[in-house]
């Protein structure tokens, strides 16, 4: 079968340093799934946090159809579906390192909707200025 990727954060991509990846399932509510396949999902500010030894993404958007009458927030958290030794190994690297996980993607893979978390670093923007400098500076050389 064929992955389809349905969302895709890119600000982790461009502003994080990837250490880790890994595909993980989410539980979801049946409207939920429906939302997701039609690609009505967003990822912006999203985060993974553990809880009581069990993984939790919070902020991730999935748009309710108006035809479901529930008290369920758009934007709440859901459980993620690891093993007990992902869990555990994960939760040790955060804790000892300080790093953070983050979802990457939203993907179908074998019909299940699948979400793609990272193990990740800020990366250090100081060198830019510098950088940008040299551009200029190479620009105005090629000028004259």
């Amino acid at each position: 079968m064929e992955e389809k990727v349905i969302a895709v954060n890119k600000k982790v991509l461009r502003d994080f340093e990837i250490l880790d990846k890994l595909e993980v399932g989410i539980e979801l509510k049946g409207f939920e799934v429906k939302s997701i396949r039609e690609g009505k999902v967003s990822l912006d500010g999203a985060y993974v946090k553990e809880s009581n030894g069990e993984f939790y993404i919070y902020k991730m958007f999935v748009a309710m159809p108006p035809s479901v009458h529930t008290n369920l927030s758009e934007k709440r958290k859901r459980k993620l579906l690891m093993h007990k030794n992902e869990i555990i190994r994960w939760s040790t690297r955060v804790k000892e390192r300080g790093l953070t996980i983050l979802p990457i993607d939203v993907h179908t893979a074998n019909n299940r909707i699948k979400l793609t978390i990272a193990l990740v670093r800020k990366k250090v923007l100081h060198g830019d200025k510098k950088k940008l400098e040299e551009k200029i500076t190479k620009r105005e050389m090629r000028k004259y």
